[in-house]
């Protein structure tokens, strides 16, 4: 039986004229969508060939860099964007290039999240606080106060019932959803958390740090399973696999670790592979 990825392929997608700060997979995995500094975010069809095959598509209508992009958890067809703006931007691909939705949101947006159900979204800014948007009316639905504390990322736990927040202190923080009551942390950092992925086959988290490293949580119990500890420099994304049985992380360091997860063998977090980069990474996945 062949190793996993032993003979991994890797290609080069061109296509902003600036640097790329987030890239996320459709839920069908067939299209890739990238925001980029150049204030425009592009959706690539990868498995018609996408890349100059003329079927990607540029979204257009953001007037600044373009931080953040996702899609909806059930359409393979609609996403958001945000930017700095200050707007929430909603798109359907099949629509074309232009927006379906613009919400002004007043401030510089930094992070971006949906529901399970895609039925609502959350946007932080840099004054961490939360709008949280009716994707179907496109109207904000609650604002939330100052947090007590820089946050740097969010998502919903698998259910909806509980949102994750990353923070700039070293944890990450559990919050009843929708009052937004702490209930408990996970703190395995000694710096900014800048990372977060859910692994929805076996309810784990990852968190990708300042301090290089990266630790792994069982969502109910928030009991660190395990660690990746063998970049060298601060980790700005991690990903799960499909079946949650391997776990990528990357930032300043010019590597991708590929570490097993998966559960079933005892997740032992050791290298599958390191893939090499002609560049470090500036995007979150």
């Amino acid at each position: 039986e062949m190793a996993p990825f032993a003979n991994h392929v890797t290609r080069e997608i061109l296509g902003h004229r600036r640097r790329v700060h987030s890239v996320a997979w459709n839920c069908a995995g067939r299209k890739l969508a990238s925001a980029s500094v150049d204030t425009t975010a592009r959706v690539y069809d990868v498995e018609r060939g996408g890349v100059h095959s003329g079927r990607d598509v540029e979204l257009k209508g953001h007037g600044d860099s373009v931080d953040q992009v996702a899609w909806d958890p059930v359409s393979p067809d609609r996403l958001a964007t945000i930017s700095a703006d200050k707007t929430l931007r909603l798109w359907d691909v099949r629509s074309g290039g232009s927006p379906i939705a613009t919400i002004n949101l007043g401030d510089e947006n930094i992070n971006l999240s949906w529901t399970k159900d895609g039925s609502q979204i959350a946007v932080g800014n840099r004054n961490d606080l939360f709008h949280f948007i009716d994707a179907k009316t496109h109207k904000v639905t609650h604002t939330t106060s100052k947090f007590p504390y820089q946050v740097n990322g969010a998502c919903w736990n698998e259910t909806g019932d509980e949102f994750v927040v990353t923070t700039a202190d070293g944890f990450a923080q559990v919050l009843s959803f929708p009052d937004l009551k702490p209930l408990r942390q996970m703190r395995g950092h000694t710096s900014s958390v800048y990372a977060m992925a859910l692994d929805k086959v076996n309810d784990r988290w990852a968190f990708g740090g300042a301090d290089a490293g990266v630790s792994v949580w069982d969502h109910h119990d928030s009991v660190c399973v395990g660690v990746v500890d063998r970049l060298n420099a601060p980790v700005r994304a991690v990903a799960f696999s499909h079946d949650g049985k391997f776990l990528a992380s990357g930032g300043d360091d010019p590597v991708i670790d590929v570490a097993d997860a998966d559960v079933d063998g005892g997740a032992t977090f050791s290298a599958v592979t390191q893939i090499q980069l002609k560049s470090v990474l500036h995007v979150s996945s």
